[in-house]
């Protein structure tokens, strides 16, 4: 006697050895032998048990399931009465077994109901769900088509029309997604790779910079309505030749100096900053959009502006002509001690805009000494001499310190130009350290009376952002307030609004304890942040760019520590997993073997070593390293952000 039965969702069966009370031994045609319940048997027959499954797999394949539906009825039923009403006669066991197998098999159809028995599903139920399994029939062809299109670099044409869901917010419930993800696992390749193939990211650059935008600028980057913005024209008039030292493409100058000699043997120092707080009114509609971007975006040829340009024309320090401005006067002894210092609001006269480019060459370490010829290398060297005099009052002069890199990147028509310019020229040392002395008295400035500012702060080497004055350690000054550069960061144009009230002795915007100061601090902090993330990823695009450019074949490069390297004519750092165990400091040659800007990738092989590092490189790289702990120093986009403005 042979048993045909249900086992674990499927069909079997097998010849009985013995039978006992609710369970029977049973084996199988391989030999096995197996436990099954007297309850799991549908259907007892005698004869040969080999083939006996597959012929009624065979019959079962016969079967309409279409006309076995119509068969049923509505009511419940077991799969052997409904095999004797289709065959009209007692079926055989293959063919009884051949119309279990096949109610089993179209669950759509028939609803099981117990072991053997069934009942037909209603009608309109089977409609629906048959249109179902069609439409999902269609979708599987349809993935499929779309898969072997991609694989082939071809972009479907549903897909072209959602770019943007399936590049920065992918659906993976979509089919488009399903059929990207699916190709790119078999070509073993991101999914932003298979997609830039199909020549859906014609460039790299844009879909960084989208990403970027997506998260940041939703609504676009371009300026809603606002009211129109007046520069006062009514303030005293500063009796001052003003002057900026900016890069040549700067488009947004805060600060200007003006040196003036006096007749008792003293110098006087005004350090300018633009005044927009002037002409943007708190809670104005150019106010919400400031505290919306809350600073301006920069990427090597390009920038995002954290105001529009009908407000920073009226108020940004353009040469030929009088603008308001927020003064800082610093009398200065021959002794370059500052003697005594006042701050006020007036309109101040640009008579020159100096740029790094044409500026240098006059104003550089070895012009130090003598006269230039350049018609403001007096007043220059005299804001130098200070600057010296300034550093060595924080405790900040290490003539040891070994010399970093800053990089300013110009892109025009596609092309990329990097320009290696190291820090602490006369020039940067200059802004820098009358910027560090403004911001610093300005903060001590608020503190003094009594009102909340925005500071930066350094204890224990960790810098942070604190709406009380408290010591940067960094810099070596008592408070550290950002207040000049008010028309590219809100921050300063907020703290500059407070030390306009205390100067004017009128009613603070943000009084002691206000919520909203502290609000703007951290979403500051948060946004200025990734704004320059952003800005390090678009150099680092660049740079690769540059070498894609250039044709470049191999590089120099040094050790920074373990496999990470730095290198030698770029601000960029990458991983080469082929190189030795070699001291930070090493020189060494690497071939260039994949340059991918779309996955920012670069793949670099060892080739051999330029140079053993010797103690002293070891530990400027650790120096250099420890320092950027603190104050890292970003390659910047010109127009740059002077070093101290990074602090």
């Amino acid at each position: 006697m042979n048993v045909f039965y249900e086992e674990d969702g499927s069909f079997k069966v097998a010849s009985v050895m013995t039978e006992n009370p609710g369970s029977l031994q049973v084996e199988s045609i391989s030999g096995k032998r197996s436990k099954i319940k007297t309850n799991n048997v549908l259907l007892r027959f005698e004869g040969a048990l080999s083939g006996f499954m597959e012929g009624a797999q065979a019959e079962a394949e016969s079967l309409e399931t279409d006309f076995l539906w119509e068969c049923c009825g509505e009511d419940e039923f077991a799969f052997d009465a409904l095999a004797k009403e289709y065959y009209g006669q007692v079926p055989s066991p293959t063919q009884a077994a051949a119309v279990a197998i096949r109610l089993h098999g179209a669950p759509v159809y028939f609803y099981r109901k117990g072991k053997g028995h069934y009942k037909a599903a209603p009608a309109d139920t089977l409609k629906a769900a048959l249109a179902a399994l069609e439409k999902k029939r269609l979708q599987a062809e349809m993935l499929a088509q779309w898969v072997e299109q991609l694989k082939s670099g071809t972009l479907p044409e549903p897909m072209a029309g959602k770019l943007d869901m399936l590049l920065y917010e992918p659906d993976k419930n979509t089919l488009e997604w399903k059929a990207l993800e699916q190709a790119a696992g078999e070509l073993n390749l991101p999914v932003v790779q298979v997609l830039s193939q199909c020549g859906a990211i014609p460039s790299p650059h844009d879909y960084h910079l989208g990403a970027f935008l997506r998260e940041y600028f939703p609504k676009g980057s371009t300026f809603p309505a606002f009211e129109p913005v007046i520069a006062p024209d009514d303030l005293p008039r500063a009796d001052v030749e003003a002057f900026s030292i900016d890069d040549a493409t700067t488009t947004e100058i805060d600060d200007a100096f003006s040196v003036t000699w006096l007749a008792d043997g003293e110098v006087r120092v005004g350090i300018h900053i633009a005044a927009p707080s002037l002409g943007i009114l708190p809670h104005s509609a150019l106010d919400g959009v400031v505290m919306q971007r809350l600073s301006t975006v920069y990427m090597p040829g390009h920038k995002i502006t954290m105001l529009p340009e009908e407000a920073i024309t009226p108020f940004s320090l353009n040469e030929g002509g009088w603008h308001p401005a927020l003064s800082l006067y610093l009398h200065v002894a021959a002794d370059l001690s500052i003697v005594s210092h006042h701050t006020c609001v007036e309109l101040v006269h640009m008579t020159a805009n100096l740029r790094h480019d044409t500026l240098e060459p006059y104003f550089n370490e070895t012009t130090l000494e003598s006269d230039s010829g350049h018609p403001y290398w007096p007043r220059l060297q005299c804001l130098f001499r200070l600057a010296e005099a300034l550093e060595k009052g924080r405790g900040k002069d290490d003539p040891t310190r070994p010399p970093q890199s800053d990089y300013n990147f110009y892109v025009q028509d596609g092309k990329v130009r990097i320009v290696n310019r190291l820090r602490g020229s006369p020039m940067d040392k200059l802004v820098a350290e009358l910027m560090i002395a403004a911001n610093s008295h300005w903060g001590g400035l608020l503190a003094e009376y009594g009102l909340p500012g925005i500071y930066r702060a350094q204890n224990g080497g960790k810098v942070y952002m604190t709406v009380k004055a408290e010591p940067h350690q960094g810099l070596g000054v008592p408070q550290y307030a950002w207040c000049t550069s008010p028309l590219r960061r809100a921050v300063d144009l907020v703290n500059q609004r407070q030390i306009i009230a205390a100067v004017q002795g009128s009613e603070p915007v943000y009084p002691q304890d206000a919520d909203a100061l502290t609000d703007i601090m951290r979403q500051f902090d948060l946004t200025y942040n990734a704004y320059n993330e952003f800005q390090t990823r678009m150099e680092r695009y660049w740079c690769l760019q540059y070498l894609i450019q250039e044709g470049i074949e191999d590089v120099t490069a040094t050790v920074w520590r373990e496999n990470l390297v730095r290198l030698e004519a770029l601000p960029y750092m990458t991983k080469v997993f082929s190189l030795p165990e070699l001291a930070p400091g090493t020189r060494v040659r690497l071939a260039v073997k994949r340059v991918n800007p779309l996955l920012m990738e670069l793949d670099c092989k060892f080739m051999t070593v330029e140079a053993l590092a010797d103690p002293l490189a070891s530990e400027a790289v650790v120096e250099t390293e420890a320092a950027q702990e603190q104050v890292p120093p970003v390659a910047t986009a010109a127009p740059a952000t002077p070093p101290a403005e990074q602090a």
